[in-house]
């Protein structure tokens, strides 16, 4: 089943491209790597997925609802983790989870039993009733994955996950990106972290210039590049991007 489908999606700025006529697809149980140089359009694809940003032309629709004409309940389906952490300042680490969950709906007795299994599996419980404003900000990055979870949401929207976390709660991120996979969900992440994308996704789609180049497996990648069977993504990212 497709979680995610953009059809010919172009976002500008004035005169500038953002992203230029992409189409891509997700389905369930699917992790998607989507990299490129700095200036390629991903995080505004991402943002324009998530609603964000107003489309200028194409489609999107996540879990089978257009993102345009009906927000809210696309919105619902998914769950959205920003490049930059941030919490409304006063707003304690489990308030925050409380707050995210009841935007969406999740009544208060599952919510509670949500925030305490991901507190004991991203090893944060004991600090959820400090100021997020206190927290470093690998830990606010891990409050923020466990609010795009909350809510059992379909697709997983995901601008560099890794940034600014230690190598353990790294590993536990990508698990749990794993698993939201595994357990039927899709997963689209956005990431300078080369050996991330290698290491977890079933494709990769390289964007340059706000078009998409390449989309397929890691094997199939390096075929198109013309490399062998020892090249790192790092290289096919130097020959394609």
């Amino acid at each position: 089943m497709d979680v995610l489908k953009v059809e010919s999606l172009t976002k500008t700025f004035g005169a500038t491209k953002a992203v230029d006529n992409l189409s891509l697809t997700l389905k369930s149980g699917e992790v998607y790597a989507l990299i490129g140089p700095n200036g390629s359009g991903k995080t505004t694809l991402v943002k324009t997925i998530a609603g964000l940003l107003r489309p200028n032309h194409g489609h999107i629709a996540v879990d089978g609802v257009d993102v345009v004409a009906d927000p809210a309940r696309a919105k619902a389906a998914l769950g959205y983790i920003p490049d930059e952490p941030s919490a409304w300042t006063g707003m304690t680490g489990e308030e925050f989870l409380h707050f995210v969950g009841a935007l969406w709906g999740v009544p208060a007795a599952l919510r509670k039993e949500r925030i305490a299994a991901l507190l004991a599996e991203f090893h944060l419980a004991g600090i959820e009733k400090g100021y997020f404003e206190d927290y470093s900000r690998g830990n606010k990055q891990k409050f923020t994955i466990m609010a795009g979870l909350l809510h059992h949401p379909k697709l997983l929207l995901v601008d560099e996950p890794i940034v600014g976390l230690d190598p353990e709660s790294a590993e536990i991120a990508k698990h749990e990106f794993r698993r939201f996979a595994n357990e039927g969900g899709a997963v689209l992440i956005v990431t300078h972290t080369l050996g991330v994308a290698q290491e977890i996704a079933d494709v990769i789609g390289v964007l340059k210039g706000g078009r998409l180049v390449a989309s397929a497996p890691f094997a199939a990648l390096k075929k198109k590049a013309k490399l062998g069977a020892r090249a790192s993504l790092g290289d096919v990212y130097k020959v394609l991007a």
